[in-house]
């Protein structure tokens, strides 16, 4: 049996190649999870007699120390002295901190709204619709936790999810 030498260095170098590019790409994988945090916010609306809150369970990738992006859905529900409504969907987020301290943020969010509202004790008149919101908002941070207000730009009283356009929250990422 006859060895070649040149086959032999060619198929070494093959290994070795497949073999760094899995470390490489391991590597690249193992960053890319170390610059995502899960968490979300809880937000809690009051105004003209109304109730509103939300869970909202969240995604973010961490380009680095001042910048983050994500995905998130959301479930709420609003209580009122004539309606009940209840709602889900989805959010993408952006996040910018000038200083640790401080976390702004930028929301597009779309949520699918179905809601009853009882007319004079007799008619109950049920809706279902599709809602946007863009929130821009500004929170304190203390490590993981934020606590502030985002403000919803296109609010609409008759169609909004939410009791008025200002919004407080509680998020926390990990």
């Amino acid at each position: 049996m006859k060895v070649n030498v040149h086959q032999n260095i060619k198929i070494v170098v093959l290994v070795l190649s497949i073999l760094f590019s899995l470390q490489k790409s391991y590597s690249q994988n193992n960053d890319f999870w170390s610059n995502i945090s899960f968490g979300g916010n809880l937000g809690i609306g009051v105004g003209n007699d109304t109730f509103s809150g939300v869970i909202e369970p969240s995604a973010l990738y961490n380009f680095n120390e001042q910048f983050a992006a994500g995905i998130g859905i959301s479930f709420g529900y609003i209580e009122s002295n004539n309606f009940t409504a209840t709602n889900y969907g989805g959010s993408l987020l952006a996040f910018y901190s000038p200083i640790r301290e401080i976390r702004l943020s930028l929301e597009f969010q779309e949520m699918g709204v179905s809601r009853t509202l009882e007319i004079e004790n007799t008619v109950d008149l049920k809706e279902e619709y599709w809602y946007p919101s863009l929130f821009i908002g500004a929170g304190y941070r203390i490590g993981n936790i934020s606590v502030g207000i985002r403000y919803d730009l296109l609010y609409d009283t008759d169609k909004s999810i939410y009791g008025n356009a200002y919004v407080p929250f509680v998020g926390v990422f990990f």
